[in-house]
């Protein structure tokens, strides 16, 4: 097998081409994923402390994505959310209760989910490709995103499954233990760059290793067409993580990973940790507008004018 380097964020420096733009209020960060446009490329990751129904039902009306975790009673949130109209992107897993959620919702004309996202720590794995087909046969109209996945093969076999988009990233978030209990990941940059590089032709959803906005930029440049972030949200005022404040009154947010066990709730295959990490002062509609004005900037500085100018910019290792 090749011995290749690979490369995490902090490890790229964007050179700057020249800027077009008059001003960079003109960049258009939008992006397209199924049949709506959204305002960003981003987004909170689909655990327990970054998203719930209040923060879904904001999003969704903000013009953002939102993928619902699959933590909770989905059919409880589905049926929230066709009630207050606004459109349904849900997770799922591979156990015998996700293949009946899908089938009482192929049944069910009534409900139209339009996202469905196939979370596993391993999606590379026959469990989720037979759930992927599973999915297409009963919902064939869904858009299906598939993962968490790590390599070009990965990212065809899902493909050919039938999923419509595949989320990459194994190991590399802030809460997950993965690379340090059982050796495997890929550092992002790289991870990235390495499938979008197959010319794959289904987006690429980015999950995993986001330390600051200039991050967002990088993964695109990689070859992402959307990024999810944890942390940068989970320590946001109006999170659903958990609040605690020390002796000093600084007050943090306690984050944790979908295989730990403050999720699992059992001591079993865990992959996760529980993190306590400062509260900032701003919102989630807050922060994605400082991420929306940090875009305009990269794409600017890019030379270019839309958010998909990025995949052209050349960069330094460093």
């Amino acid at each position: 097998m090749e011995n290749k380097p690979a490369f995490h964020y902090s490890n790229i420096s964007l050179i700057p081409k020249k800027g077009i733009l008059k001003s960079r209020s003109q960049a258009d960060t939008s992006i397209k994923l199924g049949n709506r446009t959204f305002m960003l490329p981003i987004i909170p990751s689909n655990m327990k402390c970054t998203i719930d129904h209040n923060l879904a039902h904001t999003l969704a009306y903000e013009g953002y994505f939102y993928i619902m975790h699959r933590f909770d009673d989905n059919m409880a949130f589905i049926r929230e959310a066709a009630n207050k109209q606004y459109f349904l992107s849900i997770s799922v897993g591979v156990k015998a209760e996700d293949r009946m959620l899908i089938k009482h919702l192929s049944y069910n004309k009534s409900i139209d989910v339009e996202y469905i996202t196939l979370d596993i720590a391993h999606g590379h794995s026959d469990q989720a490709i037979n759930m992927i087909r599973f999915i297409k046969d009963s919902l064939p109209t869904v858009f299906l995103i598939a993962g968490n996945i790590a390599s070009p093969a990965a990212a065809w076999d899902l493909k050919e499954a039938g999923a419509d988009a595949v989320k990459v990233g194994i190991g590399q978030g802030n809460a997950c233990t993965t690379k340090d209990k059982t050796g495997f990941t890929v550092p992002m940059f790289t991870c990235i760059k390495d499938i979008a590089a197959t010319n794959i032709e289904v987006p690429i959803i980015a999950d995993g290793g986001i330390k600051n906005n200039g991050d967002i930029a990088k993964a695109i440049v990689a070859g992402a067409d959307m990024v999810m972030c944890g942390s940068l949200f989970a320590e946001c005022s109006d999170s659903p993580s958990d609040t605690f404040e020390d002796d000093s009154g600084q007050i943090y947010k306690m984050y944790f990973g979908s295989a730990s066990e403050h999720n699992k709730l059992e001591k079993k295959h865990i992959e996760g940790t529980l993190k306590r990490i400062p509260q900032n002062s701003m919102t989630y509609l807050e922060k994605l507008e400082e991420i929306r004005q940090d875009l305009s900037s990269a794409i600017s500085y890019s030379g270019g004018t839309t958010i998909k100018d990025l995949k052209h910019v050349d960069y330094y290792v460093t």
